[in-house]
């Protein structure tokens, strides 16, 4: 009987190994779905939108086409080209780990779909640093006069 008991728990722990690695190409399936939709989009507002237009979506919303050569709130955008490729090397050591985290729990949804979005920024904004030298931006977010 306790053969049995272990047969049984190995063939769990199988499925459940099996389970996981399928949940985690799902979540990088769907991150780089993400991407492409992120590409796609780009492409389009960089082809219909001119440089520094504002599209008017909702009354806390706007389309703006801009290039962002720095991080986050153009942080570092004044340098001069050094920061793109520390800014590239960064964005792929987070997607490194991002998918390491991905690999270690990917039955937790929450988690993981947060990971799944970051980890597709990530990946965009290393697309667009490597082909154009900045990011693509275009959304733009306020409130009355605050941006």
């Amino acid at each position: 009987m306790p053969e049995l008991n272990r047969a049984g728990g190995a063939i769990a722990a199988t499925i459940r190994r099996k389970k996981n690695r399928m949940r985690f190409w799902a979540w990088i399936l769907g991150a780089l779905l993400i991407v492409v939709v992120d590409q796609l989009s780009k492409s389009y507002i960089s082809t219909h939108l001119p440089y520094g237009q504002r599209w008017h979506v909702l009354p806390f919303f706007d389309f703006t086409l801009l290039h962002n050569s720095g991080a986050a709130f153009s942080f570092l955008a004044e340098g001069h080209g050094w920061q793109r490729w520390l800014f590239t090397a960064i964005a792929l050591g987070a997607a490194g780990l991002i998918i390491h985290l991905l690999r270690r729990s990917p039955s937790q949804w929450l988690f993981c779909s947060s990971l799944m979005t970051i980890l597709a920024g990530a990946v965009g904004n290393v697309i667009d640093r490597i082909q154009h030298g900045y990011v693509i931006d275009f959304f733009l977010f306020y409130w009355k006069n605050w941006y």
